[in-house]
């Protein structure tokens, strides 16, 4: 099994950033986790979703009312992922565990499993971020190609046009296929899956059959084969972009850096792990609050990554603490202004991933340095 390790032996930087992000809060007096902003949002989003839910069941609707609004379920669905599943999930949406344990459910309602995606998000993703042979995000695919140590084909030429179509059938993917071959591989790339208890298993199950009754029998029962395969590919399309675009715009743009590792092989890291994850992390459109209030603080990435507890309603408020102490220790804060120059860089990225490498023997660290002109 691939093992990577951190050079934490003399870590200066994240005990600094700690301390004075503990002092915002003490001085505050605020709890870390979730408060009231974020149960408005969850007050908003949950009834939202079993409201549009219901109506396309109960009320017969033209086609250009009823496939707007699957298409809006499913970016409802998606915001729920973002704003109350990933809180809750990281254990930050409530200082009461067992609030966190029942919020982070609504990932299985999704068509996810939150026990497998703690184990490849929380730990893998988190520890091994853009490590390409740890990290999932950026597993091997013949679809994909996410850095330059990845095998090239010929079809990768054209992945910057169609990996649209791709990230369009990714919640699909991950509900109905992905989440199964996890399961019964019990590993996640390099990684087994700790031992899922009895409970965990009759939850995993469970949580599928109702997806598959809620968002296949009973609409398939009241509206027809037809009506729901269109309204089923609606949402589906709709949250997987959503999804599959924010969580991109992470880690695979222009200023972000890779590492790789072979199976088997013991890599140490020479930074320490919280300077790692901010080179291998970027910010996107931090001033724009109607993207923050939807897409959850995901926007705030380089925060979240070092301080994956902490509840993302803060993110706004300790993101200066974060830019001005990287200042500080000389170390670049990478973001984006707006959304749509992170998408462009996230394409051009994947343009770049998709050209034929000039030499078999390409370095087996890749650094992706920033353009000129990119923030």
């Amino acid at each position: 099994m691939a093992k990577v390790t951190f050079n934490n032996k003399n870590s200066v930087f994240y005990p600094a950033l700690k301390s004075a992000v503990d002092e915002y809060f003490s001085n505050h007096h605020l709890r870390k986790t979730g408060n009231w902003k974020l149960y408005v949002k969850s007050a908003v989003l949950i009834p939202a979703a079993i409201g549009i839910y219901v109506s396309l069941l109960a009320f017969n609707m033209p086609a250009y009312v009823s496939l707007p609004l699957c298409a809006l379920l499913g970016f409802v669905l998606a915001s729920i992922g973002f704003n109350i599943m990933h809180d809750a999930c990281h254990g930050s949406y409530s200082s009461k565990r067992w609030v966190n344990n029942m919020m982070g459910l609504s990932l299985n309602v999704l068509g996810g499993n939150a026990f497998i995606w703690k184990v490849k998000h929380n730990i893998i993703h988190h520890t091994y971020t853009n490590v390409d042979g740890m990290d999932d995000d950026i597993a091997k695919s013949p679809i994909m190609r996410q850095c330059h140590t990845q095998k090239w084909v010929s079809m990768h030429r054209f992945q910057h046009i169609y990996v649209v179509l791709v990230y369009a059938i990714s919640s699909f993917a991950w509900s109905y296929i992905m989440d199964f071959t996890k399961y019964f591989k019990r590993k996640i790339v390099a990684t087994p899956i700790t031992k899922m208890d009895r409970k965990e298993h009759i939850v995993f199950w469970m949580s599928k059959v109702l997806n598959i009754v809620y968002y296949v029998v009973i609409p398939v029962i009241v509206v027809g084969w037809k009506a729901w395969a269109i309204g089923f590919a609606c949402m589906h399309v709709t949250m997987g972009l959503t999804l599959a675009i924010v969580f991109q715009l992470a880690h695979v743009v222009e200023s972000t850096e890779f590492e790789f590792v072979k199976a088997d092989d013991k890599k140490k890291i020479d930074e320490e792990w919280a300077i790692y994850q901010i080179k291998t992390t970027a910010n996107f459109a931090r001033k724009n609050k109607i993207i923050s209030w939807f897409v959850g603080g995901l926007n705030f990435q380089v925060e979240h990554h070092l301080f994956p507890h902490i509840s993302h309603v803060h993110y706004p408020f300790i993101s200066p603490i974060v830019k001005q102490t990287c200042e500080q220790f000389n170390i670049s804060y990478n973001e984006f202004p707006t959304m749509s120059q992170a998408i462009a860089s996230h394409f051009k990225m994947m343009r770049e991933f998709g050209k034929k490498p000039a030499s078999a023997n390409s370095p087996v660290r890749n650094r992706v340095l920033r353009s000129v002109g990119t923030v």
